[in-house]
């Protein structure tokens, strides 16, 4: 009779095919050693925020009381944002702001990589000024487009009032209509470098005797981008969306500094209404649940994204 002895049982069960994941990791045991500080580090930085926003999110904290003094509600937080009429105004912002922001910021990017992706004299110059709004800092860019905008010294206004195009400076940032749009603007200006960059690094993996074959059989210029170039691009276009659309849905510099979600919330999106909630109401419990709420979205976006690396990594796996 064979005696297995506790040795033998553990090789058996790690052995390849029965449990590949505990296998690599007993196998590796001794590099993960050398990554212990830092995920200690992640786990106290990261993994305990979390766990704490969840957990703040089913409890009652109203102003003046200390978090110790809270009380737990359930999903009363979850219920009573989501039956806000204001949840619903700040989502529909957030939504035009997302994906006007990305859509735009994509489409101009995408344009002037492919018009900067031609030998012509001064393309390096031009880069480098195109680049400027995306090394600029935010917070610097928001004081300057402020009063950029502003109603009274704006010099927009003015030279629209010099013009004769109208009658008295516009309020771009003091109204409700135009405050959204005005600040999308400038978040357009801020995001297409980043684009631009993406899709001319795109640019380059394109094999040039592609596109001399499609010349060759006589397809012309649109022929050759929509069959050779974009396909080529596809997957870098979707990297590109999803990286500015997580980048937009968690913007907070802009439109906090240049209107603090002002005027009747017209402008408010649901970072800095998230801030307001915690900070400036102190209600942290309600903060907490729109952050988790937030957290799921961009959990959503953040998998998409790994999955658009995945098939990048296969692909080139094939190749």
């Amino acid at each position: 009779m064979t005696i297995v002895t506790g040795k033998t049982e553990a090789r058996r069960r790690l052995q390849p095919g029965k449990s590949g994941v505990l296998r690599k990791i007993w196998e590796h045991r001794a590099d993960y050693a050398y990554v212990l500080p830092a995920i200690a580090v992640m786990l106290v930085v990261i993994a305990y925020p979390i766990y704490y926003t969840i957990e703040l999110s089913f409890f009652n904290t109203p102003p003046g009381l200390q978090l110790r003094d809270k009380t737990f509600v359930g999903f009363n937080n979850y219920t009573a944002i989501l039956t806000s009429a204001v949840f619903w105004k700040v989502t529909w912002n957030t939504l035009i702001w997302t994906v006007g922001s990305t859509g735009i910021s994509f489409v101009l990017g995408f344009a002037a990589a492919l018009a900067l992706h031609r030998d012509f004299f001064g393309r390096g110059v031009l880069r480098a000024i195109l680049i400027i709004p995306w090394v600029i800092s935010a917070v610097a860019a928001s004081y300057i487009w402020k009063w950029i905008y502003h109603s009274d010294f704006g010099i927009i206004g003015a030279v629209l009032v010099g013009l004769g195009l109208a009658d008295r400076p516009p309020n771009f940032i003091d109204s409700v209509s135009t405050v959204l749009p005005s600040l999308i603007v400038v978040n357009i200006w801020r995001e297409f470098p980043f684009a631009m960059i993406m899709m001319m690094a795109g640019l380059q993996t394109v094999p040039d005797q592609l596109l001399r074959a499609a010349k060759v059989d006589g397809a012309n210029a649109w022929q050759r981008f929509w069959h050779v170039t974009f396909p080529h691009l596809r997957n870098v276009s979707t990297v590109t969306i999803l990286l500015l659309a997580v980048a937009n849905f968690n913007s907070f510099i802009i439109p906090w500094i240049m209107t603090g979600g002002g005027p009747s919330n017209a402008s408010h999106i649901w970072i800095t209404h998230i801030y307001e909630l915690a900070f400036g109401r102190q209600r942290w419990g309600v903060a907490s649940a729109y952050s988790v709420l937030l957290f799921l979205i961009l959990m959503t976006f953040g998998y998409f994204y790994v999955r658009a690396l995945s098939g990048n990594d296969r692909k080139d796996g094939s190749a």
